[in-house]
């Protein structure tokens, strides 16, 4: 039985119910003070508590998609993403510098299982606050130069950047600690598959705790303008990054990954490439955005990328989205998007499709290496 069936929903909580049940019947006769006694009234508690808990968590799982089978819960999902550009024709029976700036530098540490501590061989890690000159907002991040950026070869180089976004809640350091972005970036490059690129990795929740799904909202948060004026100005003003067209992408995850796709699209001047692993396609209302919108229908259309996509013209911009036929509540709305960005003629699209995987870090850590590499070969930093 799978994980998410609904016979181990129904198991765990009979189970649950018997062993209640069975617990104020037999505890009468375990009310002695012998050994027996203590310890089978300690089983009991136990395994009713440990069915208990099972069952919510059983409920939770398929109410939210965290993990879409046993091996996705254990960690032990490892089959990597394979990205399929859906704008190459395809048979039909085949699958699918130094400055200052508004940046402030904390700490620097080296990248971890990376050979070498000089960030010459390791690269570097650095956390830093970014202050949006036209918004006001601050936002903390860290940022991931590669060992390229400081050899002596590539003084005069510039290189090309992600901006890398958590979902809501989320925390920035997770991406280096959980996502292992900066890790995996390392040693992409070092195997010649993805070229040195810079990553700037933060979370989409400019105005904690609010989510602002990266919206400008009317008298409130500038998240759009901050991730796409003040952001880049930030990063541009401090490390060498490309300014031409085409230098800059963006990636995220969940939220992160809904703000990645529309910020491309609104913003393809900016970001001409953008990747949205395990993203949604319309910003949500509900108690922790509250109103986003203050009645203006024209900003809530244009936070709905498949209203952009009928209603407004293509962006020149590609695009990346990911899901799992099993384990994502996204899947259908993933293929719907797909089939839409292809009749635009103009916008380019690729997937990562899993067999199976929920709506958490490994799926991502799966998807991250195809994503990066895929970035990749859309952006240049001269």
């Amino acid at each position: 039985m799978g994980l998410t069936s609904n016979k181990v929903l129904v198991l765990a909580v009979v189970s649950a119910c018997l062993l209640f049940v069975g617990t104020v019947w037999l505890w009468p006769r375990l009310a002695r003070r012998s050994w027996r006694a203590v310890s089978g009234r300690v089983g009991l508690l136990l395994a009713t508590q440990l069915a208990l808990f099972a069952s919510l968590g059983f409920a939770a799982n398929q109410a939210f998609g965290f993990y879409a089978s046993w091996a996705d819960l254990l960690g032990k999902e490892t089959d990597q993403g394979v990205v399929v550009d859906h704008s190459v024709q395809r048979d039909a029976g085949s699958g699918a510098g130094s400055g200052g700036g508004p940046l402030q530098v904390l700490s620097v540490a080296r990248v971890r299982g990376a050979s070498g501590p000089p960030p010459q061989t390791a690269g570097q890690v650095q956390k830093v606050d970014i202050v949006g000159l036209a918004t006001r907002i601050a936002a903390p991040a860290y940022v991931y130069l590669p060992p390229e950026y400081f050899q002596p070869q590539y003084r005069t180089r510039t290189f090309p950047a992600a901006v890398v976004l958590t979902g809501y809640p989320g925390t920035a350091q997770a991406l280096v600690n959980k996502l292992h972005y900066p890790r995996t970036a390392h040693r992409l490059a070092k195997d010649g598959r993805m070229q040195p690129m810079i990553l700037v990795m933060l979370r989409p929740t400019v105005a904690p705790p609010r989510d602002t799904e990266c919206v400008d909202v009317p008298g409130g948060p500038q998240a759009e303008t901050f991730f796409a004026k003040d952001l880049p100005d930030a990063v541009l003003a401090h490390y060498r990054v490309g300014r031409k067209p085409g230098s800059w992408g963006i990636i995220g995850d969940s939220t992160g990954g809904y703000c990645a796709l529309k910020l491309a699209m609104r913003h393809p001047g900016v970001y001409a490439a953008a990747a949205g692993l395990s993203a949604y396609y319309k910003a949500p209302i509900d108690p922790t955005t509250g109103d986003l919108f203050h009645g203006d229908s024209n900003l809530r259309n244009r936070s709905d990328l498949r209203w952009l996509l009928d209603n407004a013209p293509a962006p020149n911009t590609s695009l990346l989205v990911s899901t799992s036929r099993i384990g994502e509540s996204n899947y259908r709305d993933t293929l719907e998007f797909i089939k839409r960005v292809r009749a635009t003629n103009r916008t380019r699209i690729a997937s990562i499709i899993l067999a199976s995987g929920g709506h958490n870090f490994n799926t991502w850590r799966r998807e991250i290496p195809a994503a990066l590499q895929w970035m990749s070969g859309r952006l240049g930093g001269q």
